[in-house]
């Protein structure tokens, strides 16, 4: 009788052709983090990644992915020739530090990101640049088959996002947006508490952003050598290059222009309306009704949800309770949410209540790009997923539409319409400078 067969996967297959020997016969010496011995993840076991805008926030990203022993970065890129230089020398230089040799030059730097997504061997990119790049580059992702993490928020437009969504769910794709909020323990208590009813019926929420200065028309000035400024505008209007237009400044720079985002509405929209949305069990839906400042005695812009709570934005009265970034009033109580861990509450000892058994437990994750690699691995959707994203990127344009247009609107959250208003209708995208097109 035969032995029974075996099936082997191809990653065991590669183990077992490592422990072999060499061509002419003699042993072959293996590295203990080839093998995935001494606590070290194999090669053929490590995510690879692709690493696509070089400013500010990118350095996050960088200094977590170079530091977790399960993925490796095999290539960056950077419109800006110094930045990308400076991305894949750092690169190098912390992978050669724990390598056997000191000269590991693994890493490739583009200036065109579909460098990266044309490649075969990169498994998932991190999409990092100004807002009016999102989509491009995460559909282009997309569609060669990678899974994709993409800073807030997701999209320039509402119709980009539907598009991106629909693309995510067609290629079986995995997305994450970057709203980390979501993975820090004290919104994530918050959300629970509304969603389980502790503070009864929600019928206001107030939440801070702040305001961006005016971006201003600026001089014409001399493209610095190696920055492609074509490329950086991409599908946006032509202006004439000016240092303060394309600088990445959490205080402005190219946040403060319309051209590539929603301003304050969607740099910092996208993190507190997206916790409002996770609260209050609407990931899927949203409000249905947009207002702009001055529209009611409360001075503030904002937006109600259907038989729901009403949220105001930069509102400073006697009404709010906390000094917190988002605030959710009830009828039963209130809670205060915000970052490093804030989280009070109206009684007091209501943030210290231990869920009871039937309560709604929201999904908890141990760090968001933990999230993101665990999700390839799995193939489960992420706790930021592509239609969450979408939607929570709906209101931050809804109300940079009602902001800039001073009127109030009415939104079809099924059909995804502005209903009854045909020039705001045509802010669900915009016009795009070729050959930049989708």
């Amino acid at each position: 009788m035969s032995p029974p067969k075996t099936t082997l996967s191809r990653r065991t297959m590669l183990r077992i052709s490592m422990l072999g020997t060499s061509a002419i016969g003699t042993p072959m010496v293996i590295p203990s983090s080839a093998l995935g011995l001494s606590g070290h993840i194999p090669p053929s076991e490590r995510v690879t990644l692709g690493m696509i805008g070089h400013g500010l926030m990118m350095n996050t990203h960088m200094a977590g992915v170079l530091s977790h022993p399960g993925v490796q970065v095999l290539a960056v890129c950077d419109v800006d020739r110094k930045k990308r230089e400076k991305a894949k020398a750092w690169v190098e230089e912390t992978y050669a530090a724990h390598a056997a040799s000191s000269s590991y030059k693994g890493c490739a730097a583009y200036n065109e990101h579909e460098r990266i997504t044309d490649r075969s061997d990169i498994d998932a990119v991190f999409v990092v640049t100004p807002d009016h790049w999102h989509v491009p580059i995460s559909l282009d992702a997309v569609r060669s088959g990678k899974d994709v993490y993409v800073e807030k928020p997701m999209s320039l437009t509402i119709k980009e996002g539907r598009i991106l969504s629909d693309a995510v769910r067609r290629y079986g794709a995995v997305l994450q947006v970057g709203s980390q909020q979501r993975s820090e323990y004290s919104f994530g208590k918050a959300a629970e508490m509304v969603r389980n009813g502790w503070i009864g019926k929600v019928h206001t929420v107030y939440t801070s952003l702040g305001r961006f200065p005016d971006g201003n028309e600026l001089p014409g000035e001399a493209i610095p050598e190696g920055f492609d400024y074509d490329r950086w505008l991409g599908p946006t209007p032509w202006k004439p290059y000016n240092r303060n237009r394309v600088l990445g400044s959490f205080g402005g720079g190219w946040r403060s222009y319309w051209e590539y985002g929603a301003r304050k509405n969607g740099d910092w929209g996208a993190h507190h309306y997206d916790i409002i949305q996770w609260a209050l069990g609407m990931d899927h839906s949203g409000p249905e009704f947009f207002f702009p400042q001055g529209c009611d005695d409360s001075g503030c812009q904002g937006y109600t949800y259907k038989n729901g709570p009403t949220i105001y934005r930069d509102y400073h009265g006697p009404d709010r309770k906390f000094n917190s970034q988002i605030e959710f009033h009830g009828e039963k109580g209130k809670i205060g949410v915000g970052r490093e861990g804030v989280l009070v509450s109206e009684p007091g000892d209501l943030k210290n209540r231990p869920p009871s058994p039937t309560d709604l437990r929201l999904a908890a994750t141990t760090g968001h790009h933990l999230n993101f690699l665990n999700a390839i691995r799995t193939r489960e959707r992420t706790i930021a997923d592509v239609e969450i994203g979408h939607r929570t990127a709906t209101i931050c344009h809804l109300s940079a539409i009602s902001e800039r247009l001073n009127r109030t609107l009415q939104w079809d959250p099924v059909r995804e319409r502005i209903i009854g208003d045909p020039q705001a209708s045509k802010w669900l995208d915009r016009p795009r400078r070729a050959p930049y097109s989708l």
